[in-house]
């Protein structure tokens, strides 16, 4: 990214670090819009588990092809465009995927979730490339904020898609006014991104990046940068599967309704939130080490309680404890991969690539073990990354560096101690 235009003061930084966290929660109230209203696109389709599982994978390929690419495309468009463009991609698939509901054509279904994908990969990489711009601008930690954004977004869809499904409103219906009205969203807001690093005089302890393809792919060389992606993977498989199938699982595990399998998963979504919320003080005060290995705890012991329970107010139980355990695994690793502002571009699009294609790719998987066990008992499968990502917590260390606050000057921001 080239911008020589000065550096943005306090206020600017301020109104940008609001664009960011509008343009998260945007992203998942797209997300939340389509994912709550999965069981009547089953229906609607007549799929099988296992044919559910293969439309969703095969929607998950346009992210997995774009995500590498995601560093370059920033390093010249820059976040603002970015965003934008492939914020408009992101929903003009999902109105296709929408009108492939209602054709019945499952074909046009899977073109519409490939676009849908692929708008998806690149908008998430570049709003987090602008959030570790303003992180380090502002100097503190504001990634988990801006990750509560998304969940705040997906929460307030879950609960229009809720009520969609209750008044019998059909997919083709609900989506489209959805995504017409946060397109302009987020064309209104990243007008107001800082869109671009910080300066060069912040990071003293390493030299200026190698740009360009050259760069991209040193970052996929870095052995600390791909241990941050498998914290990020073990997250980022943990929250994808229940947004893809926990209201799936509620339905055909208890026998309820489709509107309580929305709710389910909006409950899931609003733990993630409040944990995201909390995850900035947890974070300054005990270190990202120790607050990675509480949420793999809450996360496997909600998988285990959901995947085992009898009743439903159990596995409810266990809903909620799964999604504080998933909230904060990808932010923090998004900030990890950025501690060197020099090299975020690069790092955050290897680490983005790593965890969504556990995301994306993982969660569609389970739907053919689910075939066979049912989909709350193929869930448990996830324990296994969950443990994993345990294991390898201590690579999202904070790098000793310093930052820029707004307005000019340098601050060193000390490493929290060492858990």
């Amino acid at each position: 990214m080239t911008d020589v235009r000065p550096a943005a003061g306090a206020r600017d930084v301020r109104i940008a670090s609001a664009a960011v966290f509008t343009v998260f929660l945007l992203s998942g109230v797209n997300f939340a819009s389509w994912a709550a209203r999965l069981p009547a696109v089953r229906d609607a389709l007549g799929l099988t588990p296992e044919r559910m599982g293969v439309l969703l994978l095969i929607g998950a390929l346009g992210s997995l092809v774009s995500l590498p690419l995601s560093g370059l495309v920033v390093e010249r468009w820059g976040a603002r465009r970015t965003v934008l463009a492939f914020a408009v991609a992101n929903a003009s698939g999902f109105a296709l995927a929408a009108l492939g509901v209602a054709l019945g054509h499952v074909v046009l279904v899977g073109a519409g979730l490939v676009l849908a994908g692929i708008g998806a990969g690149v908008w998430d990489a570049a709003m987090n490339i602008e959030g570790a711009v303003v992180e380090q601008r502002l100097g503190r930690t504001v990634m988990p904020r801006y990750h509560a954004g998304f969940s705040f977004g997906t929460m307030a869809a879950a609960g229009v898609a809720a009520g969609a499904a209750a008044l019998h409103v059909p997919v083709q219906v609900h989506l489209p006014v959805v995504l017409v009205l946060s397109t302009v969203a987020v064309a209104v807001a990243v007008r107001a991104f800082v869109d671009r690093p910080a300066p060069r005089g912040v990071d003293t302890e390493h030299p200026a990046p190698r740009d360009g393809a050259r760069g991209a792919l040193g970052a996929w060389l870095e052995p600390r940068t791909l241990l941050i992606g498998l914290v990020v993977l073990a997250a980022a498989l943990t929250e994808g599967a229940a947004n893809d199938w926990v209201s799936l699982a509620v339905v055909d595990g208890f026998g309820t309704a489709h509107a309580t399998g929305a709710i389910a998963f909006g409950l899931f979504v609003t733990a993630m939130t409040a944990m995201r919320l909390l995850g900035t003080a947890l974070l300054d005060r005990f270190g990202r080490v120790a607050v990675l290995r509480l949420c793999a705890g809450l996360a496997g012991a909600g998988l285990l309680v959901f995947g085992l329970a009898d009743q439903l107010w159990l596995a409810i139980i266990g809903v909620a404890a799964w999604g504080a355990g998933a909230a904060l695994g990808f932010p923090v690793g998004m900030s990890a991969a950025a501690d060197d502002p020099l090299r975020a571009a690069q790092r955050v699009a290897v680490v983005s690539t790593v965890g969504y294609s556990a995301f994306l790719a993982g969660p569609p998987l389970l739907g053919l073990l689910a075939e066979h066990v049912g989909y709350r008992h193929a869930l448990l499968a996830i324990l296994a990354p969950v443990a994993l990502g345990l294991l390898v917590t201590g690579a999202a260390r904070p790098l000793p560096r310093a930052f820029a606050p707004a307005g000019g000057g340098v601050a060193e921001r000390p490493a929290p101690p060492a858990v």
